[in-house]
């Protein structure tokens, strides 16, 4: 199965092809049948290469295609590797985005752009596959950008709706700024290694001295097109924004796919990183950073897309400080449980606003326990996840990284803590302002309140069922388990006999109370949530009305887009008004046009010469010819 890996990215790419070819032909029962059948063929193969790899003693294959850029002094071929850390990425984004697939045929069962949609999913799929299996940072780029195009087309589905396009166009824009940075990475690489091969580069990487410069740059350029791609500040804006598209696609976007990107180029570049401890610091401050500031903003959102949208960046924080303190593993093992429970809560989501007629603002929701059962139960299950509630899958991913962090600097730690009480609070509010006490909407959105079809409520099942159990590919073994995941990955981080160290070296006791620690206030939060929003029936503040200095401050999201657009946006629009007026209307446009004036008069007044007189042309013929002698006698 592993030679059939082409056939992975095949099948989506062909299902892109027949959906947009024949968008305004098919039936749109055809169209939903060819996009979900296109990634399940995917999702199937994928499994074959995850059980031949397992079982075999080789644990990473390259599979050569074709060379696709071949000079004397270039060489890159388009070729895929297949290891651990490819095949577990393979599975989750094809089994999470078959889920989404099936789910949007009867989400957007109604809408008239179906067809192109779902072309637009396979193509999204297929460039998330390229940018997994690429062998080599050229074709992880290729992928990479092909994700950020296909982000601006489902962002911007309803591009007839302008703030929808904005957003579309925002999200673009700033992946564009952090593509800049791997781009520029990918030229010092080659320049450096001669190569842009991960086992050239990673080989060659590996005898180099801890802190060399050249490494810094390059993972610090790289770290920029991670920032951009898995929205960390203060290129996180987007992110929240691209809740215009289809909630599909912000399950799709938010869970298993495009922001995942720049954590897996992370984990595939552990070796560049390890070498370079300033870029890992970084990585970790930014990381707190994040988690921290979208957790802080997530608590007083009322538009239920929105908090799961700031709980995503939160939670990639939470991946990027494991990632900054050598997590690799558990920093992975939070993208496989987050896939879980993030695609679950965002369909959960999905699932409210279809029963709510397009309604997303929970202050005109509750009750919905009752009218929605398998959605409150699913949301509920994607709810203890998310907070690190044991046994569910989140608890065992998110102490992973907690304890490394623990490990590295307890301040860390606490802020981690305090971000994970800060996650639990919000996610029940949000599931109590949704589902519990009584109705808040309108009396229309009440008489037309219903559970969701069963090609939404299926996957809602199957990834609860994930979010539940997910967690046992990682149980430590203070709590009886042997961590299957770090075995498996285990080959990933060894190079030319350097390891790179993933797990926390800490005491078992050390560990159980920070365990502990973080379970408890989780409870607690979830607790206190509940004497506010159900006991007390509190209701958030309606727009415009006043707030003490940190809800303003956390409602309004600490003002970052105003921020930006007061010192990047505003400057930049003036001096294009600027260059527009005066440069191109002014002084550009004033000498074109001046020229086109100038000949315009000039031909008038030649024109007059013209005047059918045979004895002015004669007069004329004389004048010219004497001027003719005059200046050649004068240069004789």
């Amino acid at each position: 199965m592993i030679n059939l890996v082409w056939l992975v990215p095949l099948f989506p790419l062909v299902g892109f092809l027949i959906n947009g070819l024949g968008r305004n032909v098919l039936p749109k029962g055809v169209i939903g049948f060819i996009g979900s059948l296109s990634i399940l063929l995917s999702f199937i193969v994928s499994i074959g290469i995850f059980t031949e790899l397992n079982a075999s003693d080789i644990k990473s294959f390259y599979i050569p295609l074709f060379d696709w850029i071949h000079t004397a002094a270039v060489k890159v071929p388009f070729a895929f590797q297949i290891d651990p850390l490819s095949s577990i990425m393979l599975l989750i984004v094809t089994g999470i985005g078959f889920l989404i697939h099936v789910y949007s045929i009867g989400y957007m069962k109604l809408d008239t752009g179906f067809g192109k949609y779902f072309s637009y999913l396979n193509l999204f799929i297929f460039f998330m596959l390229l940018l997994i299996l690429g062998s080599n940072y050229v074709v992880m780029f290729i992928g990479w950008e092909g994700v950020g195009l296909c982000s601006y087309l489902l962002i911007g589905f309803w591009f007839t709706n302008p703030s929808f396009a904005t957003a579309a166009k925002k999200a673009f824009v700033m992946n564009r700024i952090g593509d800049l940075g791997f781009l520029i990475a990918i030229f010092i690489i080659f320049a450096t290694f001669g190569s842009v091969e991960f086992g050239d580069v990673f080989m060659q990487a590996a005898k180099m001295e801890s802190g060399n410069t050249t490494l810094l740059w390059i993972t610090m350029l790289l770290f920029v097109g991670a920032i951009g791609k898995s929205a960390q500040v203060p290129l996180f804006t987007w992110l929240p924004d691209a809740m215009a598209g289809p909630t599909p696609v912000s399950a799709l976007i938010h869970a298993a796919t495009m922001v995942t990107g720049g954590v897996y180029m992370i984990i595939r570049s552990n070796i560049l990183f390890t070498l370079s401890p300033i870029t890992l610091h970084l990585v970790a401050v930014i990381g707190i950073i994040t988690a921290i500031l979208a957790a802080a903003i997530a608590v007083s959102q009322t538009d239920i897309k929105k908090v799961l949208a700031y709980s995503t960046v939160s939670q990639l924080g939470y991946m990027f400080l494991g990632l900054g303190v050598g997590a690799y593993t558990g920093a992975l093992f939070h993208v496989i449980t987050h896939a879980f429970f993030k695609a679950l809560l965002f369909l959960c989501a999905g699932s409210v606003i279809h029963a709510m007629s397009n309604e997303q603002d929970m202050r005109k929701m509750g009750g919905l326990k009752k009218k929605l059962p398998i959605t409150f139960l699913t949301m509920l299950a994607g709810t203890l996840a998310i907070s690190g509630i044991p046994p569910f899958s989140g608890f065992f991913s998110k102490d992973e990284i907690l304890a490394h962090a623990y490990e590295q600097s307890p301040l860390l730690w606490i802020i981690g803590v305090i971000t994970a009480l800060l996650t639990s609070f919000y996610m029940f509010r949000m599931l109590y302002l949704t589902f519990y006490k009584g109705f808040r909407g309108t009396q229309e959105q009440e008489h037309h309140l219903h559970e969701s079809p069963a090609t939404m409520t299926i996957p809602l099942v199957i990834l609860a069922v994930l979010a539940v159990f997910g967690g046992v590919i990682g149980i430590p073994e203070i709590l009886g388990g042997h961590h299957w995941l770090a075995g498996f990955l285990a080959p990933v981080f060894e190079h030319q006999g350097l390891v790179v160290a993933t797990t926390a070296p800490l005491d078992h006791s050390t560990e159980l109370i920070l365990m502990a620690i973080s379970v408890g206030g989780a409870i607690i939060a979830a607790l206190y949530a509940y004497s506010r929003y159900v006991k007390g029936s509190h209701i958030p503040a309606v727009d415009g009305s006043s707030r003490d200095l940190l809800s303003k401050l956390s409602y309004n999201k600490f003002y970052v887009d105003e921020v930006y657009d007061f010192i990047i946006g505003k400057p930049l629009n003036a001096l294009s008004s600027f260059f527009y007026k005066i440069i191109d209307k002014g002084a550009i446009d004033g000498f074109v046009n001046g020229l086109g004036r100038a000949t315009s008069e000039g031909s008038k007044v030649l024109r007059l010469l013209q005047s059918g007189n045979v004895g002015f042309y004669i007069f004329m013929m004389i004048t010219g010819i004497v001027a003719l002698l005059v200046y050649g006698f004068y240069n004789i």
